[in-house]
């Protein structure tokens, strides 16, 4: 793997539900609405396989900086436009109380062909997500560093996860978003690979049959990009403040450097099996940040609160060469106050305190998540 040190530049992907701003409910995303962010954003926002889902992706960054004043563009401009139709945008995972069967999908023709190859699985898929891309040149680099990186997901997973409710339902779950996404095929974890060449003979194989059309409809957790050079990571929720998807953004650019930097000592980060890591990725989506991750050197499970101070310190002298080391230690902050499922729980809590009937409370969930994406703004 080559040693000269990559750009490590960073790009943001996020996916929002639109709702109307009278009943909370999800509602459709008029042509007139997805032509006027087009006007303002050009080739930085997209309709999504739902027509009540609108996608962002900022441009190339070259620092967290960067990012930040690009996200937040992005994200005020949706609203503002979003609010010329009486709609809000939210960021969350899964709408709080919609039903996904009274939802319809954007006819466009990817979208068609998606409806009739993943038939009634994708009809669900009332979800979002949120992917960073950390640039690496070097084929084999993204798949070296994605072996050792998938060891974090979880981490990062419990931190962002923004989807405990399902259909007027407290599914008991902090991530419900994954127990849809992993009904379609080739998701969940990467498997372990040698290198570039495998992954391209795999993906070759793959396109010769006519199973997939090209890399882009391979849906890991963790994937070297089809499009850019870079390592995605698609493991979180979308989260409702700018400020926390920042610092989850932070946190992968980071650890991917700290990765990085170990080979530069004939270093590397231990290895381990999916089986294992999927128990974490478990705990994670069951239990965000309340009951711990499972350290497999340590075998014993290590409280979360205990997992970002080692997080923190391990990716100090990296996040201080990104210049991202305020927004890496804003982990701490999203621990003190809960990631935005715990959130989500307590304003229906509350909400039922005072005296709101259960649709009154789920409510009062959604007008919390509109707040909470334009708090940052």
């Amino acid at each position: 793997m080559s040693l000269k040190e990559p750009d490590f530049t960073i790009g943001i992907e996020e996916e929002y539900l639109l709702v109307d701003k009278d009943s909370l409910d999800l509602a459709p995303a008029p042509d007139a609405l997805m032509t006027a962010c087009k006007a303002e954003l050009e080739g930085q926002v997209s309709p999504e396989f739902l027509n009540c889902q609108i996608e962002i992706g900022t441009t190339v960054c070259q620092n967290i900086g960067e990012a930040r004043e690009d996200l937040k563009r992005l994200r005020s401009t949706v609203a503002r436009v979003a609010n010329q139709f009486n709609l809000a945008p939210i960021a969350a995972s899964c709408h709080p109380f919609s039903d996904w069967r009274r939802q319809h999908h954007t006819d466009k023709d990817r979208y068609n062909n998606l409806r009739d190859d993943l038939a009634g699985v994708v009809r669900r898929m009332v979800i979002c997500g949120m992917h960073v891309h950390v640039g690496l040149a070097s084929g084999d680099q993204r798949i070296d560093l994605m072996n050792q990186l998938k060891y974090f997901l979880p981490h990062l997973l419990a931190l962002s996860c923004s989807s405990p409710f399902w259909q007027g339902d407290d599914t008991g779950l902090s991530c419900y978003r994954l127990t849809v996404f992993d009904n379609l095929p080739r998701t969940g974890l990467p498997p372990k690979l040698d290198g570039w060449g495998q992954f391209e003979r795999s993906v070759d194989a793959m396109t010769e049959i006519g199973v997939i059309e090209d890399a882009s409809k391979i849906w890991w957790d963790l994937r070297p990009s089809s499009r850019f050079p870079t390592l995605e990571s698609r493991i979180c929720d979308v989260s409702p403040r700018l400020e926390t998807t920042l610092t989850l953004a932070a946190l992968t650019q980071a650890l991917t450097r700290m990765l990085w930097r170990l080979a530069t000592k004939n270093q590397r980060w231990r290895i381990y099996d999916n089986f294992l890591i999927a128990e974490n990725r478990w705990r994670a989506q069951r239990y965000g940040l309340g009951e711990g991750l499972i350290d497999f050197g340590k075998r014993e499970i290590v409280p979360f609160s205990d997992l970002v101070e080692e997080m923190i310190a391990l990716v100090q002298e990296d996040a201080q060469a990104l210049s991202s080391l305020a927004e890496v230690e804003n982990t701490r902050n999203i621990l003190a106050r809960g990631n935005s499922a715990d959130q989500q729980r307590g304003v229906y809590r509350d909400a039922l305190q005072a005296d709101y009937s259960h649709d009154q409370a789920l409510r009062a969930v959604v007008q919390h998540l509109v707040d909470e994406f334009h708090a940052d703004l």
